[in-house]
């Protein structure tokens, strides 16, 4: 019995202990200044990714009584979303955060208003269909605040690391707030809804872009600092960018010959130059090489499988008679990605990234495979708290990818194009599953999520040579023009 207290005590300092780790590097990064304003910046300005679809869908339901209507909405909105983001991102990469999303959310804000006034008022389809795309109109928050942090810790691959990872945190709070949030207030007014989201936009932006120590330059400053054009100043990015790949080639052949136990000088020299040749006589380098491309293909097929899976739950829940219960199992999965967010970013990783990489989408793709042979919905929620925690890690390597695949004055646009491609896979996830489980139930959606989710980890073992060569080439935050 005497023991008890100091057990008792041994337990908290241990459990403080923890928590300390997990999250002193966050509190170290909020501490820099600057960086917790434009990050719950961010976070507030990005309410209408979670909050619009769900508002169209109640608010239509509501005045028009048809489901299908609503459901065509949210579609155009999400495909609009998906085709806007890398441009919007392309262009904040030419001309500068404010300078693009200043016009941005004006354009969003004029939309909604209209919008929810339509719909209230109960105006023609045609209506609805002409202004449902303006609400696109959202510049890319999540990719503008990571170029932020990519500036911030320029060659810090350690707390760049963590920097993600709490933007993955921040992310998954977002949608968690977001859709009850969505629902109870569009429950009671459409113009509700919107009029908050409207709200967080603007508080969010304000308090992002009037930060302006932390924007990252434009490529259109950057070139005008040179005195040369914006096309002058991005071709001598990508020879920069060339020429450290090439470094980065002869290191490896050095070190890999070495290892050999070769030490004739001329033997290594004139090895590090034939791998060098064989370099420059392949494909010339652009923005589309073949691990942004495979990246690409990799989050395209994410979206799909995680979509089937949200849709595939849901009707599964509804024929065991635990309808009720389907957003619960599906925001633990949201709640332990959100967890392994905090974990993964709190650790200082000396495993390669493209292991890291390979670990946790094998984890989520064949966990969520296993959902075709569960026989509960519970055993679905268990399953999903397990392999939840490796959903954010997931995203965070493939920001971390980005920052080797492309250039600096270009990373919103590349990791717009991750989103866009994710978002355009979890439409077309959502109407392959929906046509399934039509025909064959939820267990013809649990096929196709099988399916999906084995075929997307077998595109990314084909990239295998992509990836690991991507990752392994030093990040390209180290050019300097």
């Amino acid at each position: 019995m005497s023991n008890n207290p100091s057990n008792s005590n041994t337990v908290t300092a241990g459990i403080g202990e923890v928590i300390h780790r997990i999250f002193a590097g966050y509190v170290e990064l909020l501490r820099i200044p600057h960086t917790a304003r434009y990050s719950i910046g961010s976070v507030l300005a990005c309410m209408p990714f979670p909050m619009v679809g769900m508002t169209i869908t109640i608010s239509v339901q509501h005045y028009y009584g048809n489901y299908s209507l609503a459901g065509i909405l949210t579609a155009i909105q999400a495909i609009t979303l998906a085709v806007a983001t890398p441009v919007l991102g392309k262009l904040t990469d030419k001309f500068g955060q404010r300078q693009v999303s200043i016009p941005t959310i004006i354009v969003w804000v004029v939309s909604a208003i209209a919008l929810v006034t339509a719909i209230s008022h109960r105006a023609p389809e045609w209506v609805l269909y002409c202004l449902t795309p303006l609400l696109a109109a959202i510049p890319p928050w999540g990719a503008m605040e990571r170029a932020r942090w990519t500036k911030i810790l320029k060659g810090d691959h350690e707390r760049t690391n963590r920097a993600f990872s709490l933007c993955g945190v921040l992310d998954e709070c977002m949608g968690v707030i977001g859709n009850p949030l969505a629902s109870a207030l569009a429950a009671i007014s459409g113009f509700l809804a919107f009029s908050f989201t409207g709200m967080c936009v603007v508080v969010g932006a304000l308090m992002f872009l009037t930060e302006l120590t932390t924007e990252p330059p434009s490529q259109t400053a950057l070139a005008r600092a040179e005195g040369i054009s914006r096309k002058e100043y991005r071709e001598r990015e990508a020879a920069k960018a060339e020429a450290l790949k090439m470094k980065s080639i002869a290191d490896e052949t050095r070190r890999r010959l070495e290892r050999e136990g070769v030490s004739d000088e001329a033997a290594i020299k004139a090895a590090i130059e034939q791998a060098v040749a064989d370099a420059h006589s392949g494909k010339k380098a652009s923005f589309w090489g073949p691990g942004m491309i495979a990246v690409c293909a990799i989050w395209f097929s994410l979206g799909a499988f995680q979509s089937a899976t949200n849709i595939s739950v849901t009707a599964f829940a509804t024929e065991t008679n635990m309808k009720q219960y389907a957003g619960l199992v599906l925001a633990c999965f949201s709640l332990s990605s959100m967890v392994g967010a905090l974990v993964y970013g709190a650790r200082n990783w000396v495993t390669p990234l493209w292991k890291r990489f390979y670990f946790c989408l094998a984890v989520v793709n064949i966990g969520i495979s296993t959902f075709l042979f569960a026989k509960h919905l519970w055993v679905i929620m268990i399953i999903y708290l397990i392999i939840g925690v490796c959903q954010n890690p997931t995203w965070i390597n493939g920001n971390q990818l980005m920052l080797h695949l492309v250039p600096p004055s270009r990373l919103t646009e590349g990791i717009a194009w991750m989103g866009a491609m994710n978002a355009i896979g979890t439409s077309v996830g959502s109407v392959i599953a929906g046509q399934f489980i039509d025909r064959m139930g939820s267990h013809g959606g649990f096929m196709v999520v099988t399916t999906l989710a084995l075929g997307s980890l077998a595109i990314a073992l084909i990239s295998f040579k992509q990836i690991k060569g991507s990752s392994e080439q030093p990040t390209l935050t180290e050019v300097s023009v």
